[in-house]
């Protein structure tokens, strides 16, 4: 068992598609680097925090990005935008068999406020007209990061999500919400209470995530694989569905995500934290 978490971008994909497959395009050697942290004395690296190219999964071709959580959180900048939107724009040309996104990102590089904000609402656009050409795309979340911020809405715009259980998914990141409505709104130090209101368990729970597996590479790949026919058509109904399905969790009034795992019918919810992968997928009410 090798930890997904611990891994490096470069080692995940290695670990995750056909051994020796991924070709990459615009690799380190390119020297591709932010035009803007330079300017701001900050260190750059020579790939931008993401690795994107092509690759086989189970025999089929993928185009894939793996985003590297070394290097300033895996937030997205002007470059590292750009890349992941050239990746999806070739795919609608190339046509390969399905999408694989390798995310882990604290969202928006704030170096590059502006230019990161336009890049992820490109990713977006890019990442909607792939799925409506019919080809699937595939997120995997479980580094140490998690994926927040625009990352995390880019994540749930896509057919499928997978996520390991230590794995977090969020719009605004536990840090994020503590400096904007303090400590007693939400205490980013309570490791307990980030996990059970971000973590893979609950987001699996309640719908957001389409397979929760253990922090293992294996596991990530043989999930990907199992989601390579994951095409979901985006139309009115299947929206108005989730929309349904989001405006009723609005009405919840309870102040922990143990009341809500009650509410979603799971007996004695406080149990849910200390249970293992298995026996929350048991649980049978995903």
């Amino acid at each position: 068992m090798i930890s997904y978490a611990e891994c490096s971008a470069r080692d995940r994909l290695a670990h995750v598609v056909d051994a020796g497959s991924f070709r990459e395009w615009l690799p380190p050697s390119d020297r591709l680097t932010s035009p803007h942290l330079g300017q701001l004395g900050l260190p750059a690296a020579f790939d931008d925090g993401v690795a994107i190219g092509r690759a086989s999964l189970a025999g089929r071709e993928i185009f894939v990005a793996a985003q590297e959580g070394e290097f300033m959180g895996g937030g997205v900048g002007e470059v590292h935008g750009a890349k992941l939107v050239g990746l999806l724009r070739r795919a609608l040309r190339d046509r390969p068999h399905a999408v694989l996104l390798l995310a882990e990102s604290g969202g928006v590089r704030l170096h590059e406020a502006n230019a990161g904000l336009i890049a992820v609402s490109e990713v977006m656009r890019a990442l909607l007209d792939v799925r409506a050409a019919g080809i699937p795309v595939i997120v995997l979340i479980g580094g140490a990061n998690g994926c927040f911020g625009g990352m995390g809405i880019v994540a749930r715009c896509a057919d499928h999500v997978v996520m390991s259980d230590i794995g977090r998914l969020a719009m605004s990141g536990p840090e994020v919400i503590e400096a904007s409505h303090g400590v007693e709104e939400f205490d980013s130090r309570d490791r307990a209470l980030v996990w059970r209101t971000t973590g893979g368990k609950h987001r699996w729970l309640c719908g957001d995530c389409d397979a929760l597996v253990e922090d293992d590479v294996g596991e990530f790949r043989q999930a990907a694989i199992a989601a390579l026919d994951a095409a979901r058509p985006i139309t009115l109904a299947a929206l108005e569905d989730e929309h349904g399905r989001l405006a009723s969790r609005m009405d919840f009034e309870g102040d922990d995500a143990t009341a809500l795992w009650a509410r979603l019918g799971i007996a004695d919810a406080s149990r849910v934290p200390d249970l293992d992968v298995a026996a929350v997928r048991a649980l049978g009410v995903h």
